[in-house]
């Protein structure tokens, strides 16, 4: 797989995503105010707190992305889908971990840059992709993956994470 299908999916999707609209929310509107303009320690800790969900969200996003590189051997964009099933590492414990690490990066950009608009972009990320689920996503990976996605489905939630892996991640592939 060449580095040059998964840049451009990744610059496409989360790039856009995660980068450019919030950055536009911010030029557009009040600006950063780190910390959510606290002063002193409550404000730093605030900081901290959404430098450590930027960081955490951008972890378990790069895990999926290798894991659909690796394993699944396509790209996180609908135009290069992965051609094998990946139920590895986060995907046994949750359906969509990739989704849950961009909001994680949204949320704690939200948070560090004090914004009210970017948890709102936050969360209206969170719905159309919850729809985009139920409606187009889970319907195609059925289609592609048959049976044993029908059986990964039904291991593994679609949004909360499972504390044990489904399956020792071997009962779904």
């Amino acid at each position: 797989m060449s580095g040059w299908r998964q840049a451009r999916a990744i610059a496409l999707l989360p790039g856009i995503v995660t980068i450019v609209v919030p950055l536009l929310i911010l030029l557009l509107g009040r600006g950063p105010r780190i910390g959510w303009g606290l002063g002193g320690l409550a404000g730093v800790l605030v900081a901290l707190c959404g430098l450590a969900l930027i960081c955490a969200g951008f972890v378990l996003w790069l895990w999926t992305v290798s894991l659909f590189q690796r394993i699944g051997r396509g790209t996180l964009a609908p135009w290069d889908p992965t051609t094998r099933l990946v139920v590895a590492g986060p995907y046994r414990h949750v359906r969509n971990p990739m989704i849950s690490g961009v909001a994680g990066i949204l949320a704690g950009e939200a948070i560090l840059f004090g914004s009210p608009a970017i948890a709102i972009w936050a969360a209206f990320f969170v719905v159309v992709n919850h729809v985009n689920f139920l409606l187009v996503e889970e319907r195609g990976l059925e289609r592609r993956f048959g049976e044993p996605y029908r059986v990964y489905r039904a291991a593994v939630p679609r949004w909360v994470p499972r504390r044990r892996p489904a399956g020792g991640g071997t009962k779904c592939r």
